[in-house]
């Protein structure tokens, strides 16, 4: 079965039996005993058996598969496969990671009667990868995978709020990677993160709406679809502030949302940034965390009604190669984390990608409160590796941080979880 004719067996059938037609091809080709494919919930905590073929005694039961402590995740964290297999008589029980760009949507999983040689192996890679370009085409269709990644019900404001979120968690590029993470509160506070990629740029932004539940929810749905129409629409950095902003003023209802956005150039690095009231962005540079502190403008949305919008400047970020920016919202500064210091953890976890570190911050932060959180958690991780003409910009000495404002100052972070 060649990559193409997987690919055409998976959509001519149903959205939702798609994963079903590709663990059949590879059962039959390969001999397997047993294929399947388990969907990763959204905190890569655990895993949901969906598609299979056939079946085996594994252990596990057919319902929600903590990972912790299983070969499960560290095929998830390390992105490499696994091979298991105890003695001769005993079946190979292979692993094989389902990624697309970085986002780990989920795991293969095959019972073979002997341990694959190479070609095998490569053959069930090519598979994984087909496997998550066909969850890519298919989750708008159903709400299965959306049934997957979900640990527990959502309330009313969580749906809302997951609705805000890019379609995918985690991206890679040849000059970046970028992940995000988010755990709601108790009573959900409306934080959101967003991220898109265009031909020469890479833009992030992260809001946090005031209040809670339903009307912090359609506060952020205000400012995330302002935002979104701007940029949709070619707005530079300060023109979509000011477009959240009046958005806000004439629909927020006395609400404010504070936020940052950041844009950078693929081509030769340079950054631009607004800072819309929130808490200041820390950088892993050389083993040190130091916290940025740009020029605060205010909160999208505060301010007198009847007053002109707020004008919003763009700033300059120095940012280089090797550089881990965490943008972040104030629930990651929870006053129960007395004994937990963000920027140690940032070190701690340099050598995570993007996608892990966030899982880890969010989860030191989710252990800290004893599983309940007072405000929506909330964390972006960028690993910035250079720009596409790394060289040809440094051949011709251009300034990496020319912007309509200065660069912005740095300091040692002196902040602990009850300050703000």
């Amino acid at each position: 079965m060649t990559l193409a004719g997987m690919l055409e067996a998976a959509e001519a059938a149903a959205p939702v039996e798609s994963l079903d037609v590709v663990a059949r091809i590879l059962k039959e080709r390969l001999g397997a005993s047993s294929v399947s494919f388990l969907i990763i919930d959204f905190t890569g905590s655990s895993v949901v058996r969906l598609g299979a073929a056939g079946s085996v005694k594994t252990g596990e039961p057919a319902q929600r598969i903590s990972v912790r402590g299983t070969p499960y995740d560290d095929v998830i964290r390390s992105q490499r496969p696994s091979v298991e297999q105890t003695g001769a008589a005993e079946l190979a029980r292979i692993i094989v990671p389902v990624t697309n760009r970085g986002d780990a949507i989920g795991l293969l999983e095959l019972f073979l009667p002997a341990a694959p040689n190479p070609e095998v192996m490569r053959e069930i890679g090519e598979s994984a990868h087909a496997l998550a370009y066909i969850i890519i085409a298919n989750r708008s269709f159903t709400d299965v995978y959306q049934w997957g990644r979900r640990t527990v019900p959502l309330s009313l404001a969580a749906e809302i709020q997951h609705r805000l979120l890019p379609a995918s968690l985690a991206c890679e590029a040849a000059q970046f990677a970028v992940a995000g993470a988010l755990e709601p509160a108790d009573h959900v506070g409306g934080d959101t993160f967003d991220y898109v990629i265009d031909r020469d740029t890479v833009q992030l932004s992260v809001t946090d709406a005031m209040g809670h539940d339903v009307g912090a929810a359609l506060l952020a749905t205000l400012v995330v679809g302002a935002l979104r129409r701007a940029r949709r629409a070619g707005a530079g950095l300060d023109e979509q502030a000011r477009q959240a902003d009046q958005a806000m003023r004439d629909h927020g209802r006395q609400g404010y949302v504070t936020g940052q956005l950041l844009r950078i150039s693929l081509l030769d690095g340079t950054t631009e940034f607004v800072n819309a009231g929130h808490p200041w962005p820390l950088r892993l540079r050389d083993g040190e965390v130091r916290e940025i502190v740009p020029k605060i403008d205010p909160p999208f949305g505060l301010g007198l009604r009847a007053a002109p919008t707020n004008t919003y400047r763009v700033q300059s970020l120095d940012l280089r190669p090797g550089d881990r920016l965490v943008m972040l919202t104030d629930g990651m500064l929870e006053r129960n984390a007395q004994n937990l210091h963000l920027p140690d953890l940032i070190v701690r976890t340099r050598a995570l990608h993007p996608r892990e570190a966030a899982r880890t911050l969010i989860g030191a932060i989710l252990d800290a409160g004893h599983g309940h959180l007072d405000d929506d958690a909330t964390v972006m991780c960028l690993d910035w590796h250079g720009p596409r003409n790394t060289h040809r910009v440094a051949a011709t000495g251009a300034n990496l941080t020319d912007a309509s404002e200065p660069a912005e100052t740095t300091r040692t972070p002196t902040m602990t979880p009850d300050v703000r």
